[in-house]
């Protein structure tokens, strides 16, 4: 096997001659590996599957037991646990990148090396310097690349930003971003967990740390620990954010230029990092917009999510506007007046023809076909890694001093008021927890990093990571 230096560096010169040697015909056979074979995995893999004229010839998979199940569902395809070997095939022309996190950038960058185009999960990134070497990969070597944001291919999306170009409620005055699901503790053992034999556990630590995971559970729980995972901002945010850059900022604000948050990881006890509620301001200078995420229960002993104002269960988009406002959710949205008066409801199909706008995109080989073209979705992550940065440069949360941080604005002061009465309702003494506020990061947008006093070495080393020996990111893609 050749080593990961010398891969990157052949792939990289054979580039031209595997990208001439592969031209797609309209109707040609597209040729995908699907990388990363968990559910979300899985389900990647089979809906590529569904679209006509794409074959699933790859699977790969560091864990044998994933591998033997996707066989059942593609019998012909390949299979390795090593994804190099995916990128040395000549006969793979797209891969699916559905891997933990802390893979997503680096998997991505090698396909994309190896003349292949690229599919891959949200968040795009697992911090915002690498999301922009995945950008950089991308235009240098002419890949199509997409962002697994599926909610962009909604047709719902463009109906939404018509009703509000209509003026039928008014201005935008501010938006909020919530998600409440219902999770449980992650446990916590004490001894470190062996990884399961089935596991090559090296390519699955891959560009991660190698440390002791106390965790009850090595698959899916990766997403709450900071080495592999983003927490919930990073699960379900980047879908909910980018939906608010697509449909009310559409797409002309990159970042914001300011970002606070807080919150804690509460009742729980377990090995988790993760805060199970978090929120955030975020400034761009123009419409201003909170998130609020919450795992725990609308209250204790209730198997059932928290609601924000009852009259809006399950949104995740609430756009406030001087004459009513719009509330809604992956599918669907419906827009009231003033009084509360339904005006319209927005019906779509959660983006279903995301991968086949992937594979139209391959076809014409132009990246302003796609949806979720990469650099887009690597702002919608990035927003989402903002606000996990302030949280993790947190300092002990005193109310008043958090309510100040953000002056004359009140949606951020009921943000705060109903963080307080999420923890009443499930019995928890805020005096006693470990709550905590960040500090208000100020960017320089264009440059993706932080300037001011908050420029501080601490919030700087979050805007990316250390990476293991042998897994190192590119520093010129």
């Amino acid at each position: 096997m050749t080593s990961r230096r010398a891969f990157i560096t052949q792939s990289a010169l054979a580039f031209t001659a595997l990208s001439a040697s592969r031209v797609l015909g309209a109707n040609e056979k597209i040729r995908v590996a699907s990388i990363g074979l968990g559910g979300q995995g899985n389900g990647n893999a089979g809906r590529m599957a569904k679209v006509p004229g794409v074959e699933i010839v790859y699977l790969c998979d560091p864990d044998t037991k994933a591998l033997d199940r996707a066989k059942k569902a593609f019998p012909n395809a390949k299979t390795t646990q090593d994804l190099r070997k995916v990128m040395e095939d000549k006969d793979v022309d797209a891969v699916v990148v559905s891997t933990c996190n802390h893979w997503h950038v680096l998997a991505s960058i090698w396909a994309i090396q190896a003349g292949k185009d690229v599919y891959v999960e949200k968040p795009i990134s697992h911090n915002i310097w690498e999301g922009r070497k995945l950008v950089e990969a991308a235009r240098k070597y002419n890949r199509i690349v997409q962002g697994g944001t599926q909610q962009r291919s909604d047709p719902l999306q463009d109906e939404i930003k018509a009703f509000l170009d209509s003026g039928a409620i008014g201005k935008i005055k501010y938006v909020r971003c919530n998600h409440y699901s219902l999770r449980n503790t992650i446990g916590k053992v004490p001894q470190p967990i062996t990884p399961p034999e089935t596991l090559n556990y090296d390519l699955w630590l891959g560009p991660a740390k190698d440390e002791p995971i106390y965790r009850e559970k090595l698959h899916y729980d990766w997403h709450w620990n900071w080495n592999t995972g983003n927490g919930e901002m990073g699960n379900w945010g980047p879908h909910i954010l980018d939906d608010l850059r697509n449909v009310v900022f559409r797409d002309k604000v990159p970042l914001p230029k300011r970002v606070i948050a807080g919150g804690g990881r509460f009742a729980w006890n377990d090995a988790g990092e993760t805060p199970n509620t978090h929120f955030a301001y975020m400034d761009t200078g123009d419409i201003p917009v909170i998130v609020d995420f919450h795992n725990l229960p609308r209250q204790k002993g209730v198997k059932a999510p928290d609601v924000y104002l009852r009259r809006r269960t399950g949104a995740f988009l609430i756009i406030e506007c001087e004459g009513g406002y719009y509330t809604g959710s992956r599918g669907g949205g419906t827009a009231y007046d003033a009084e509360g008066k339904k005006l319209h409801t927005f019906k779509g199909d959660g983006g279903k023809t995301h991968a086949a706008n992937f594979i139209s995109a391959m076809r014409s080989r132009k990246p302003s076909d796609l949806k979720g073209e990469i650099e887009a979705i690597h702002y919608s992550s990035a927003w989402c890694h903002l606000a996990n940065t302030s949280f993790r440069l947190g300092q002990k949360y005193v109310r008043e001093q958090a309510e100040a941080a953000v002056k004359g604005f009140q949606p951020w002061n009921d943000v705060i008021a109903d963080f307080h009465e999420h923890l009443v309702k499930n019995e928890l003494d805020a005096s006693t927890l470990d709550i905590k506020i960040g500090p208000m990061l100020e960017l320089d947008v264009a440059k993706e990093t932080f300037i001011g006093d908050t420029a501080t070495p601490e919030a700087l080393a979050l805007l990316t990571r250390e990476y293991r020996k042998g897994y190192e990111m590119p520093k010129e893609v």
